[in-house]
């Protein structure tokens, strides 16, 4: 019988960004495994008693690489902006790049801004304009959360996180695990050998037809708000409300100010 060898790290002195590594990595001690449990649960909760009050939220995924001077941060910007107006709070990771500019869009029109992010090895700064941001040691809860609160989403050029939090969120709808939430795929020059071949996966029968439709492409960001507000407002009764919710502080609990949609 082949064994693993033993962990030279112990789970309650290793750093905090080696946390994934650490729970993928194979069989430990039982006791070690059970710290890492209550790590994930750690996660979980400070993840829950922050985001709680954020309201119904539209996540906006997107690469943390894209510069201010690009057309695409312009783009993410316009339409936090948008998604803010319509009555939500945007939701990103919270990082710089694509996330910074949704984020920046709905701060600059008075909007609800909320980030979720991560510790890497190297540092992945929280961008200037949350209102609310909580960092995650573990990146499959943060992906959990950016599900949880969200309505919608809206998915901006990026690299392979972005295309996992993509197909995260169409297998989740296509196998029923969430609702039928509308994804917005915006650049649709960067997007479009992708959106080519999950035609072609329809076409080979690895997906059905109707599952072409969980993605609605579009570079307008008038063209996106009417899908969403068609797809999440009316369908889900979302209503805009005025009164802020009331939360305990001593239970690490943060209420936001503002008009926000509810259910």
């Amino acid at each position: 019988m082949i064994g693993a060898p033993e962990s030279s790290d112990s789970a309650l002195t290793a750093p905090s960004e080696r946390a994934d590594e650490i729970f993928l990595e194979g069989p430990r001690s039982r006791f070690e495994e059970f710290i890492t449990l209550l790590e994930v649960m750690r996660d979980f909760l400070r993840g829950f008693r922050v985001l709680h009050f954020v309201g119904p939220c539209v996540t906006v995924f997107g690469s943390a690489r894209i510069k201010r001077e690009d057309p695409n941060y312009e783009l993410a910007r316009k339409m936090g902006a948008a998604i803010a107006r319509l009555g939500f709070t945007v939701m990103t990771g919270g990082g710089p790049g694509i996330m910074e500019a949704a984020n920046r869009g709905a701060k600059e029109v008075s909007g609800r801004s909320v980030g979720c992010n991560i510790e890497l090895p190297f540092e992945q700064p929280a961008n200037a304009y949350l209102d609310r941001c909580v960092r995650m040691h573990y990146f499959f809860v943060r992906k959990a959360l950016l599900v949880k609160y969200s309505y919608a989403f809206v998915v901006m050029p990026g690299g392979a996180g972005t295309l996992d939090e993509l197909f995260e969120a169409v297998t989740l709808i296509q196998t029923g695990k969430i609702k039928n939430f509308p994804i917005v795929i915006m650049g649709t020059d960067y997007w479009k050998g992708l959106i080519g071949f999950i035609e072609k996966m329809a076409q080979h029968g690895m997906i059905s037809a109707s599952d072409l439709s969980l993605i609605y492409a579009t570079d307008s960001v008038e063209e996106a708000i009417a899908h969403i507000r068609s797809k999440t407002i009316e369908p889900f009764g979302l209503k805009r409300v005025a009164r802020i919710r009331r939360y305990f502080p001593w239970l690490g609990e943060r209420g936001l100010s503002g008009d926000a949609a509810t259910p």
